[in-house]
This record gives C-alpha cells, sequence and structure tokens, in this order.
C-alpha cells in the first residue's frame, strides 16, 4: 500500500533503535523515530508525542525575572522555605482560582512539579512505616511512577476507565482496606485522558482518605484547564475542582510549566495544607528531629535535593500569579487555544473511523484540552502507534500512561494551522488503506 512515508524507512528505524514492541515504545523513542524518519523522508511529520507547551512564556513572569536578575538576585542562595512574595502570591492564587485558603507558609516553591510530587512521595513514604505504597488513579504521567522506581517505594495502580462516579468507592477501598497506602495521586484534568473528576467524585476520594488516614497529592498540571467552564474569573465561583474542600489530608502540585508556559525554568508550587502542614507523625518525628511533616518536606527534602528552587524563577512564577489574581492577566485566555486545537483533531480523526477512547466524563462529553485519546477499530496500540508512523503522525500508545484500553495519547501542543489539512488528507489515505 501506498503511504507519505516508506514502510522501510519507518520499520528500519525501529529495528535500529531497538525497539521490540512499539506498544512499549516511550515517549523519547518515539520523538526519536519521528525526527529520524523526518529527515531521511524530506515529509513533515506531525507531532503530537510530546506535552510541551507551544506557546510563549508568559511575558509578565520574563519580565520579572529579568529584573530580578539585573537587580542581582542571582548571587544569593533562596530561602529553603521560598521567597516571601511567592509563598504570599500562591496563597492568594489558590484562594481566587480554587476557593481554598492556604497559609503562605504551606506554599512552597518546587523546581517544577516534578521535584514537588518526588518530595511528596519521600515524605509520605516516610511518615507512616506501615504504609509503604503509593497508590496511582491511573491513566497518569509514567515519570512518577520511575521516581517512585528511583527512591525504591512501591505503587498500586488501576485504570479508572471503567471505575467512574459510583464505583470508585468500592475501588479505592479495596485497595486503602489493607492499610498499606500513605498517598493517592492523581491529575486532573487527566493526563493524558481528559477526564476531571466531579465534585461526588472528588468528595468520595477527600473521604476515604479521611477513613484511611490516607494523604492526596493532586496534580494540578494543567490547572484551569476545563475548557467547558469559565474558571478564569478570580475569588468567583466555578473554582477549579479540587479534594481539598473535603478532606485536609492534601497537597497540591500547581506548575508553571503549562498554565503559563513557563516550563524552561523549571517552576512550580507545591501546597501543602494547614493541617498538614502542622502534623506531626511519630515515624517523621523520630527520623527528623521531632519536625512536622511541612518542615520535613522542605528543610529535609528539598534541601537535601536542591538547596532550592531558582530564585530569580521565583520572581517570574509570583508575577504570574499575582497578575492572574488581580485579573490583570487572563491565562486561561492564552492557553484556550489547546482546547480548540483538539475540537479540530478529534473531528478530522473521528472522520476517518477513529473513535476518541477516554470519551465521556460519567454522562457529559469529555473536555477539549491539551491531549486526547484516540483508537482505531482492530488495531491494538502498539500497531495502530507504528503504522501512524507511515503517514508521518506520532503518538505514544496509552500502556504507557497505565491505562488497560486500546489506543494513543494525542497531544495538541505543537500543532500547526497548516497541518489540519496535511492531516485530512493522510487520515484519508489511512481510512483508504484500512478499509475492512
Amino acid at each position: 500500500m501506498d503511504t507519505p512515508i516508506k514502510k522501510e524507512v519507518v520499520d528500519g528505524l525501529v529495528a535500529q533503535l531497538g525497539i521490540k514492541d512499539f506498544a512499549k515504545a516511550t515517549i523519547r523513542e518515539v520523538k526519536q523515530v519521528a525526527a529520524q524518519a523526518e529527515k531521511a523522508s524530506g515529509v513533515e511529520f506531525i507531532k503530537m508525542e510530546m506535552g510541551i507547551p507551544g506557546l510563549p512564556a508568559a511575558k509578565v513572569g520574563v519580565d520579572a525575572q529579568v529584573k530580578a536578575l539585573q537587580d542581582g538576585i542571582a548571587h544569593s542562595y533562596p530561602d529553603i522555605q521560598g521567597a516571601p512574595v511567592l509563598k504570599e502570591a500562591a496563597s492568594q492564587f489558590v484562594k481566587a482560582f480554587i476557593g481554598i485558603d492556604i497559609k503562605p507558609e504551606g506554599c512552597v516553591p518546587v523546581s517544577g512539579s516534578m521535584q514537588g510530587t518526588f518530595a511528596s512521595f519521600l515524605t509520605c513514604s516516610q511518615a507512616d512505616k506501615k504504609k509503604d505504597t503509593v497508590l496511582f488513579i491511573d491513566p497518569g504521567f509514567p515519570v512518577q511512577k520511575m521516581q517512585l522506581q528511583v527512591m525504591g517505594v512501591k505503587y498500586e495502580t488501576f485504570d479508572v476507565y471503567d471505575y467512574r462516579g459510583e464505583k470508585l468507592r468500592d475501588k479505592l477501598t479495596s485497595y486503602l482496606s489493607k492499610g498499606n497506602i500513605c498517598a493517592i495521586i492523581y491529575s486532573n484534568p487527566n493526563n493524558p485522558s481528559w477526564i476531571c473528576f466531579n465534585e461526588d467524585e472528588l468528595r468520595t476520594i477527600g473521604e476515604l482518605a479521611n477513613q484511611y488516614d490516607t494523604i492526596v497529592m493532586e496534580d494540578l498540571a494543567y490547572f484551569a484547564m476545563d475548557f467547558r467552564k469559565n474558571l478564569s474569573v478570580p475569588f468567583q465561583p466555578p473554582y477549579q475542582a479540587t479534594v481539598a474542600r473535603y478532606t485536609d489530608n492534601y497537597i497540591l502540585l500547581i506548575s508553571g510549566s503549562k498554565a503559563f508556559s513557563y516550563a524552561g525554568e523549571r517552576i512550580g508550587v507545591t501546597c501543602i495544607s494547614d493541617k498538614l502542614f502542622h502534623r506531626h507523625y511519630t515515624d517523621l518525628a523520630n527520623r527528623y528531629e521531632g519536625l512536622p511533616f511541612g518542615l520535613v518536606f522542605s528543610t529535609r527534602m528539598l534541601y537535601a535535593l536542591s538547596s532550592g528552587t531558582s530564585h530569580s524563577a521565583q520572581f517570574a512564577m509570583a508575577a504570574m500569579l499575582k497578575a492572574a489574581t488581580d485579573g490583570s492577566y487572563d491565562f486561561r485566555k492564552e492557553i484556550s487555544v489547546y482546547g480548540e486545537r483538539a475540537k479540530k483533531l478529534k473531528e478530522i480523526f473521528c472522520r476517518h473511523g477513529f473513535y476518541v477512547v477516554y470519551d465521556k466524563d460519567l454522562d457529559e462529553p469529555i473536555a477539549d484540552g491539551f491531549y486526547f485519546t484516540i483508537g482505531y477499530p482492530g488495531m491494538s496500540s502498539g500497531e495502530l502507534a507504528h503504522e501512524l508512523m507511515y503517514y508521518g503522525v506520532s503518538a505514544i500508545c496509552l500502556i504507557t500512561t497505565g491505562s488497560h484500553q486500546e489506543g494513543l495519547r494525542v497531544c495538541t501542543s505543537f500543532i500547526e494551522d497548516h497541518q489540519y489539512e496535511l492531516l485530512d488528507q493522510r487520515m484519508t489515505i489511512f481510512e483508504k488503506n484500512n478499509l475492512r
């Protein structure tokens, strides 16, 4: 069959890189095949595998960081607890867009949410010797499991696809009742499925966290990106959905990477509830000179990892959060383009015989956003990802995210305007070649 890129080119590269099963190919491997196939064939790739922001960094952040550097901030170590200006801005931002109160002391800057999750995993897994396992509500971000692998912490996981709504309680209880779960982690909106837990589901998670004394790590990497709701007005509902309304056992991970397109400076804020921040766990206290949870997180874990977070980047993050909170910067308007791209891409794929794998939030259609998921009848994840390479389209398989569904994760961040027509043309050929 005729394809935009010769099969021998792609297959040769896959063999050369030693990829035995394309279903398990990592993001980096898929990216490498795409880059080399593009170079070898001269055919432009439509790259959907990398979750990297495709927009310019927020100017208000850049200006503030440049000023901080010009004022000489680079010569001094940052406070391990974080710059006061950022801690205050984060506390106000959480109040403005989530509608909850967290004191500035519990808002601790980190070198991106990746460092925030690493330090949180360390702290949670050492808080109680009886609780040595993290529970993932999948699908999710694969690197978080790698973090646990690096630190030697056990984890359990389940695909939430068949456990939405009322079914979530029994499924979570089946794990929590064993008494070994120290933390539950999920992203909301979810990477890669883009499902968004509703208030009933979050209430269930919060109530069970209380019942079984488990900490909830809520990864808000895609903050306020449920574009079905107007989450852009500070201090007014609707607010970003959160488990924090239903439990005090929570850690919120807020990233500068996607909401503010500030990925390169590795800046985020880990927000620990007031109660958890001051809580004394016997095992933590014995190990760390009687310190409470929040101070173990900052003065032990973060201090050991990096002695704090880039000083100038903290001023960038503070300026972005403050501008969003006072209404002078509408970050949602900037990033809404991701939702518009997803809508166009879904329409093209579905018109040519594909289907959206995670297509519903209970009874409501899934939101359009940074990611979505696609499948093709009769094809496994690996087969589909491999074959799409022949058409100059790259995406990763859902299996790598902890999903049990057959399909691919599509990222909208790098899509350019001229590529919609290109994708339509190529999927027309794909559909013709795969008629059964």
